[in-house]
């Protein structure tokens, strides 16, 4: 009897060193995934609607210039400063709050080495006065990063457009490189700058309209819910074919767009099929490498 006592008293110890074990792995990925929240972006499709330009600014601009340097600096300053803006909103509580005094040093630290990789950065490609269009850049950045802000305030009415406007800043990557690689600041850097800011609106759009549309069948009933992203794909089809015809863009980067505008229109004839929105967001992605790669390809044979 006394054998049979002591083992279920050592069975029960084992059990309940098992269960407060699991509470205990539990409650440390739990603060691991809070820590990582304060810290890390949480738009995934933002990150592509910031490399994506860049990645394209920097094609198009090696056609003239091989100078990687520039580009390195660029890309650390572009990735801190967009990367700065979750730990500054965990700090300030705007989204979620660094609550305990570890969170906080963690927040803070974040802050500390972003800021100095972003400082660093920028002071080498603006030392002595060098690439003073960058500033320019930021400012237009900035103004769009504060519109999108404000717009976000009023509610859930202003919410694709605040995102648009917001494309105004992270698309600014673009030219940003193509200037500090071939030191050019002009029509090139612009139709860079244009170019990726019509796709991300685009995108932007009908990511939108997928996800509120997604019990709607039927081509009338699509093109009455869609009739705005519609619209907004007509006019970027007449965009595009007046700006080939007087030669602003080369004829052939035209083809770059071809994918998105197909995807664009099929959806208004397609059969019901379910959203999936992992599956939505790995198809916009290939969608963006997609167009990233034949716009380059493209200004390189117009070259």
């Amino acid at each position: 009897m006394l054998h049979t006592s002591t083992l279920d008293i050592g069975l029960n110890e084992s059990k309940e060193h098992t269960v407060t074990s699991r509470q205990e792995l539990a409650t440390a990925k739990s603060r691991r995934e809070r820590r990582h929240a304060l810290i890390l972006p949480r738009e995934h499709g933002a990150w592509g609607l910031l490399l994506v330009p860049l990645v394209t600014g920097a094609g198009v601009a090696f056609r003239e210039s091989s100078h990687v340097l520039p580009l390195i600096l660029v890309l650390a300053a572009t990735l801190a400063l967009f990367w700065l803006r979750t730990p500054v909103e965990s700090l300030l509580g705007t989204a979620m709050r660094a609550q305990t005094k570890d969170e906080r040093r963690t927040v803070a630290m974040a802050i500390a080495g972003l800021v100095t990789i972003a400082a660093l950065a920028l002071g080498t490609l603006l030392w002595a006065g060098r690439n003073p269009y960058l500033w320019f850049l930021g400012a237009a950045a900035g103004a769009a990063f504060v519109a999108q802000a404000l717009l976000k305030r009023l509610g859930q009415r202003t919410r694709m457009l605040s995102e648009i406007v917001g494309t105004i800043g992270l698309t600014a990557s673009g030219p940003a490189a193509y200037y500090v690689i071939t030191g050019k600041f002009g029509a090139t850097a612009l139709i860079i700058w244009m170019a990726n800011l019509i796709f991300a609106g685009d995108q932007i759009h009908y990511v939108q309209l997928r996800i509120h549309s997604a019990r709607i069948e039927g081509f009338g009933q699509k093109l009455r819910r869609g009739w705005a992203f519609a619209a907004g794909q007509l006019a970027m089809t007449v965009l595009l074919t007046l700006a080939c015809l007087t030669g602003i863009i080369p004829a052939i980067a035209s083809i770059a767009f071809s994918p998105l505008l197909f995807r664009g229109w099929y959806y208004f004839i397609q059969g019901p099929t379910p959203l999936v929105v992992r599956k939505l967001g790995w198809n916009e992605l290939t969608h963006a490498i997609a167009f990233c790669v034949l716009f380059i390809t493209a200004f390189a044979l117009a070259r």
